[in-house]
């Protein structure tokens, strides 16, 4: 779809479960029915131009039930958010380090032991979040591509070219041009959870898909990988807070 076709975009209440739930509705000019979508930003619904409201809530209500419940779980998944406060937590590895607040003639951020110290010009919080997330972006770099190709070789792939990305909504990913892409968040998760990312998209240089061999795949590369995926699920929003 390109935005031209969108007609409108309304956000509108609707009683569903034991209370009211806010959705966005986006009208599309050629849409043929009702889509729905619920992820961290709430419910959308996506429908045709022409339709009427009274239609489009009675399509909606009918998948009440599965409605409701995602919204519970994306309620209690909600990104957290983040202060850039001398003493602040910072996710890396699954731990945390402690942000260090100095003044001093340039904006950076260096790793001491269970440390990240941050020093800008002037300490406001947009100069302390850019001093942060740059110090990520070079750290996850060397992190995450050397153990891309070190689990491509002990996977017995061609090792392909590795990028990191700023991604928001995707951990990883790949294309038929052999380039693996990942985000430089992911180096707030765990190791296990890394290695469980890196390899779903390294399963992808043999199965473009997610066909029964791909997930198989996925599992001779990370034996239990069901188990890494619910954990990566049901957590990652605590990643993704800057």
């Amino acid at each position: 779809m390109t935005a031209r076709e969108v007609v409108s975009r309304d956000l509108l209440r609707l009683p569903l479960g034991e209370g009211d739930v806010e959705y966005v509705l986006v009208r599309r000019r050629g849409r043929r029915g009702v889509g729905l979508r619920v992820d961290g930003h709430g419910l959308t619904v996506s429908a045709p131009s022409t339709w009427p409201l009274a239609r489009i809530e009675e399509v909606v209500r009918e998948s009440e039930p599965w409605i409701v419940r995602k919204v519970a779980q994306w309620s209690a998944r909600r990104v957290p958010a983040m202060s850039w406060v001398e003493g602040a937590r910072l996710p890396w590895l699954g731990g945390g380090l402690e942000l260090q607040l100095a003044l001093g003639s340039r904006n950076v951020a260096t790793a001491l032991p269970g440390v990240l110290r941050v020093q800008t010009r002037d300490g406001s919080e947009d100069a302390i979040r850019r001093a942060v997330v740059a110090w990520y972006k070079r750290v996850a770099r060397e992190l995450l591509v050397p153990r891309a190709l070190e689990l491509s070789a002990r996977a017995g792939i061609a090792p392909p070219r590795v990028f990191i990305s700023s991604a928001m909504a995707r951990w990883g990913s790949c294309n038929s041009r052999r380039e693996v892409r990942l985000a430089w968040r992911l180096a707030k998760a765990p190791r296990e959870l890394i290695d469980y990312v890196i390899c779903h998209e390294l399963a992808h240089l043999r199965h473009m898909n997610h066909s029964p061999a791909f997930w198989a795949e996925v599992e001779r590369q990370v034996p239990g990988h069901a188990a890494l995926r619910k954990r990566l699920f049901a957590t990652d929003h605590l990643y993704r807070s800057f």
